[in-house]
């Protein structure tokens, strides 16, 4: 059963920690295979669940530790009809991935969560295309056809909230809020940019931010930007009002283009304490972003850097 559905914490304003970047720490350190990055392949059986609960056990702790939030981040960022049918999933099989992972999380919130850590299960929602191309952009009424099954998915199994990761388009954007809207469920929006600060389309921030409020009556509960590093977005940050819908940042841990990244042969992890004091850098010019996590080349000494940096600047 959902928990914080209808009252989500980490818009109180307090630190939210989530996880980092699940596919290339369980591929690069793990050494697992994720066809497709998709992760929620290992759901298939239970020696992938018991890595995925590991993982999650491992970033959830920091959250414990330090007293923070944290925001338990499905497993199914490629669990959506075009990638199930890369890797041979029926729809019947797609949805009893899409429920076992959410099932794995209320498992781990009953585990884990504490007075002092309340813990927020979000189902994750990936791009219909590549995370860094938009290729051919749906309508958003595409969009909200293609993501509507997995959205109400989620909402059947009991998640607090979608979390729609890596979206490169504002059309795609705004059909996933109007179907979680439909799903009668919170959703957060990340935005990817590329180096110069701007989503792969070309739209900046500010405008991507702006259309899909425009076009949902500001449905989303806040916006995020995930899958790049700091350099490349933080001189796009102002102080105008659409930076009050900008609440999370999950960052890159290198500096490297998507272009870059994706020619690149070995896992590229920068320097945990530079990215840490980077988050704390932008806590102080926006205290009002508050959560943190990471996302490709990132893993747990990451969070451990941003958490302990961002709080020295709370």
């Amino acid at each position: 059963m959902a928990k914080y559905r209808h009252h989500l914490p980490q818009l109180n304003g307090d630190l939210f920690l989530t996880d980092a970047g699940i596919e290339t720490t369980l591929i690069f350190h793990e050494g697992l295979d994720l066809p497709y990055f998709a992760a929620f392949h290992l759901l298939k059986d239970e020696e992938g669940r018991q890595a995925l609960k590991k993982y999650f056990r491992r970033h959830a702790a920091i959250a414990r530790e330090n007293g923070t939030g944290f925001i338990l981040e499905s497993a199914t960022w490629r669990a959506s009809a075009d990638w199930g049918d890369k890797l041979g999933y029926s729809a019947q099989e797609l949805d009893a991935a899409n429920r076992k992972a959410i099932d794995l999380l209320h498992e781990l919130r009953e585990e884990l969560e504490t007075d002092r850590s309340p813990m927020v299960i979000s189902g994750c929602v990936g791009p219909r295309g590549d995370g860094y191309d938009p290729g051919k952009v749906m309508s958003p009424e595409e969009a909200e056809a293609y993501h509507g099954r997995q959205i109400r998915v989620f909402a059947e199994a009991g998640a607090d909230l979608v979390t729609a990761i890596t979206m490169t388009n504002t059309n795609e954007a705004i059909g996933v809020t109007r179907a979680a809207r439909a799903a009668d469920m919170p959703v957060v929006i990340s935005f990817t940019v590329e180096t110069d600060g701007r989503l792969p389309t070309g739209e900046s921030l500010k405008e991507a931010i702006e259309a899909v409020d425009r076009a949902t009556g500001r449905r989303p509960a806040y916006f995020m930007i995930n899958c790049a590093h700091p350099t490349h977005f933080e001189s796009v940050l102002n102080g105008e009002s659409w930076m009050q819908r900008l609440r999370g940042i999950r960052a890159n841990a290198s500096k490297r283009s998507h272009a870059e990244l994706d020619e690149a042969e070995e896992l590229d992890d920068g320097d945990p304490v530079e990215l840490g004091a980077q988050y704390r850098d932008l806590r102080r010019r926006f205290g009002h972003i508050n959560v943190l996590g990471g996302c490709c080349g990132t893993d747990h000494r990451h969070i451990e850097q941003i958490c302990g940096a961002c709080r020295q600047a709370a």
